[in-house]
């Protein structure tokens, strides 16, 4: 909720009225009159919030008169709707100064233009003006949102009981509010500031962080979410034994109960239409998850950025980053030589091997699913969503690729080149793993080979296929972000039971080469559903499986991890949940292979952990036309004669047609 208090209309004078900006369920914003009557209009006041309760401070009437009296303080508690100062209850506005004329705390407030700020349960007061006099003075007041429960007031009387900030004076030139639930007398003005209170003042102000997260843990106390909505519900489970086994300090991984939705289409000047949308709107997602209301500061994170001016992968990075204005080549010849391409793997290759099979990553990251190669996709979630460059977000949040990111699409050269590219100027942050298609044997078939041919030449075309193929082998496989998810790219499989056994994987490694713990990482898939538990044969193929919930739910507790973030698997809303919602697929390539028809999906990781889906939807085809390009056309049948040849993969949760099994209809 955003609101809006006092203030002054068109004509000067000044309001009393508070309105809130609400959000519904069903995505639409509308501005609500806030209950309640303000003790005072006003304007040049200041306001911050404290927990629900909205502290209103100082302020002007009309011709520049300073709100005095009792209406130099109000508070608006959203919960109850209802107004109070320190008398309590607000029924009418109070235009007098009230018995509380002659209290020192109250002359204090007699101020407009001040600067004010809520940290923890403290609110701080700065400076402003009291007539002519430019105010150099401080004050802090102390009043826990917890205190009392406003939300189930009745009376005045009962609200004659809270406490509301009260003000002392300081010998010190420091003014010194204090939190006192007895409103019955004024506080002393003579009260001093004493050194352990500076110290601790000192401290408070050079522990921000520390504070606002301890009102969160109060919050999350006082709320007492009921069992039955936590992520997962039994006691047993992985998640509740892993919050019982860190500190209260750590938060849990929480998938926020919204996903953020582009409009299919974009209207004017207006760009891509974005909206929210509650989870049990989607198609194939009716579970709910808990909201979290952590909205912490934290510091910024890590940021390192490859500082040579030299290397392919700048020319690279000018030539493809361009979210908004990227067009494909009118005729598909591909702008780097097979010279080029060797420079950039080998630079690449470099990093790779110097980083662990299993990322240890920190949040918050951006987490991406299959592209196959449909790069104006991946534009597109750059252009909705940020891009990683200084012009972006890259110094805020790192972003990682759950592997298969070539095959199928037209364009599985620029979406390579340009992750590698990232994956060098910005090492630290952009992370790359591999998925199943990252092998020579599969991407020879299915589209990858021929692309390089088709672009770059037989020779260049078949040297470049070859040389991305060695570096593939060398990438990582999986990835920990706060040693509590793990993503990986297909799935845990009948053989894999601990993150160790991954991590003893040495690299470079070919899927010939490889174990069965190989095959399960980048092969396996979930079953139908929760109700299909153990192991079950893959339709992909022989010697492949699928794997319950129960196997997922094993996984996290004997590795006390709390979710699997995969991918894979191409699902209707880029994202389905599984197991309860301990398990997630994430796909990031739209109307895959042209036919699926489905929205495309990423993951952004908040540093409190809690998960916001973030979706695009396919784009309507284009209009035929004299003027259609026959580049388009010949992009359109290169798609259509690969799917004859290669069926894709059916979506997840719809029907499967009955393919010959030896058509790799399932890959």
């Amino acid at each position: 909720m955003f609101l809006l208090c006092g203030g002054r209309d068109s004509s000067g004078a000044p309001l009393a009225d508070a309105y809130g900006l609400l959000l519904h369920r069903n995505g639409q914003w509308e501005w609500t009159l806030a209950p309640g009557v303000s003790p005072s209009p006003r304007y040049q006041h200041a306001a911050v919030f404290v927990g629900a309760r909205l502290h209103v401070t100082g302020g002007v009437l009309r011709g520049g008169h300073a709100i005095e009296g009792e209406a130099a303080i109000a508070v608006l508690d959203t919960a109850a709707g209802v107004w109070l100062d320190r008398n309590g209850l607000v029924t009418s506005s109070r235009t007098s100064k009230g018995h509380g004329e002659h209290d020192p705390s109250l002359e204090l407030m007699r101020r407009c233009r001040h600067a004010s700020a809520s940290v923890g349960v403290r609110i701080y007061i700065h400076g402003g003006l009291r007539g002519d006099m430019v105010l150099d003075d401080f004050l802090v007041a102390e009043n826990s949102p917890f205190q009392s429960d406003i939300s189930s007031i009745l009376t005045s009387e009962r609200a004659s009981n809270l406490s509301t900030p009260r003000f002392g004076q300081s010998t010190l030139s420091v003014h010194v509010m204090t939190s006192d639930a007895d409103l019955g007398s004024p506080q002393s003005g003579a009260q001093s500031m004493d050194k352990n209170s500076f110290e601790k003042l000192r401290e408070a102000s050079a522990a921000e962080a520390e504070a606002a997260t301890a009102v969160w843990q109060a919050a999350q106390a006082a709320s007492a979410i009921p069992a039955e909505e936590t992520l997962v519900s039994d006691d047993n489970s992985p998640v509740a034994e892993t919050a019982s086994d860190t500190s209260d300090n750590e938060a849990d991984v929480r998938l926020h109960p919204r996903a953020v939705v582009v409009a299919k289409e974009t209207v004017g000047n207006l760009g891509g239409m974005v909206r929210q949308l509650s989870l049990d709107q989607f198609e194939n997602e009716s579970r709910r998850m808990i909201p979290s209301n952590n909205d912490l500061s934290y510091p910024t994170k890590k940021f390192n950025r490859q500082r040579s001016p030299q290397g392919i992968h700048k020319k690279i990075i000018s030539t493809l980053l361009r979210p908004r204005n990227w067009k494909a080549p009118a005729n598909r010849k591909f702008f780097l030589d097979s010279y080029e391409v060797g420079e950039l793997c080998y630079a690449a290759e470099q990093i790779f091997m110097q980083e662990l099979t299993v990322l240890q990553l920190k949040a918050p990251v951006k987490v991406f699913g299959d592209l196959h190669g449909q790069f104006g996709d991946l534009m597109r979630l750059f252009d909705e969503y940020g891009f990683p460059s200084t012009a972006g977000d890259i110094m805020y949040i790192d972003y990682l690729f759950l592997g298969d990111y070539v095959d199928r699409g037209q364009h599985s050269l620029e979406t390579i080149t340009l992750l590698l590219a990232l994956k060098i100027e910005y090492p630290a942050n952009v992370h790359l793993i591999r998925g199943n298609h990252e092998a020579a044997d599969i991407n020879a078939l299915f589209g990858f080979r021929l692309e390089c041919i088709e672009r770059m030449g037989e020779n260049d075309g078949i040297w470049a296929w070859t040389r991305f193929n060695q570096l593939f082998n060398s990438l990582p496989l999986a990835a920990l972000i706060e040693k509590k998810i793990i993503c990986m790219h297909g799935g845990i499989g009948r053989s894999i039971n601990s993150v160790e056994q991954i991590e003893k994987l040495e690299r470079p490694i070919t899927m010939d080469a490889g174990s069965i713990i190989l095959m399960d990482l980048l092969w396996s898939d979930p079953t139908e559903n929760d109700s299909v538990e153990g192991l079950r044969p893959n339709a992909r193929g022989p010697g492949l499986v699928t794997f319950g919930p129960d196997r997922v739910t094993d996984f996290c507790k004997r590795n006390k991890l709390q979710l699997i973030i995969r991918a894979h698997e191409c699902v209707m809303d880029g994202f389905e949940r599984f197991a309860q919602g301990q398990l997630i697929t994430l796909f990031s390539a739209t109307n895959y292979c042209g036919t699926a028809n489905n929205a495309g999906a990423i993951l952004v990781i908040g540093r409190g952990l809690v998960i916001v889906p973030k979706l695009i939807h396919p784009l309507p085809p284009p209009m035929q036309s004299p003027e259609t390009s026959p580049e388009r056309v010949a992009d359109d049948s290169w798609m259509q004669e690969l799917n004859i040849q290669r069926p894709p993969t059916p979506t997840r949760g719809r029907p499967q047609p009955d393919h010959d099994r030896s058509s790799l209809a399932y890959i």
